[in-house]
């Protein structure tokens, strides 16, 4: 397991990093209104034993599917905290995905209107399903 994600019990790890988005999130209107790029990263927990052994993608989660639905958060409502929009990912994957029992979410804002030098702000929150 990485060591990103809190180890859940026996539970598998998949990753998806570096998910790139054009949304429009921040505290200010002008950020609301031009929008700008996100980062997202996620880590789902799951038992894929089933799936490795019978090689099967209906025994696993689908990894476009679980990029479309997080294309779709980060593209759709806007959001004004960084936290808001990474709840709102975990809340999709662990509902659209019942196999997921944990997330990883992370999103980043490498355009962050902060006085300064600064490479990116970053938000990560770990989230159980309610099977976890």
């Amino acid at each position: 397991m990485s060591n990103i994600g809190e180890p859940v019990g026996a539970l598998d790890e998949i990753a998806l990093l570096g998910m790139r988005f054009y949304g429009h999130h921040g505290a200010y209107e002008a950020e609301q209104k031009l929008g700008q790029r996100f980062i997202v990263n996620l880590w789902l927990y799951a038992d894929l034993r089933r799936a490795g052994e019978a090689d099967d993608l209906g025994l696993t989660v689908n990894y476009a599917d679980v990029f479309a639905a997080t294309q779709k958060v980060v593209e759709g409502e806007p959001k004004r905290l960084l936290e808001a929009l990474a709840e709102r990912i975990a809340e999709t994957v662990l509902t659209q995905f019942p196999l997921v029992r944990s997330v990883v979410v992370e999103v980043e804002k490498p355009g962050a209107p902060i006085p300064g030098i600064l490479d990116t702000v970053r938000v990560r929150i770990h989230r159980r399903g309610p099977c976890a």
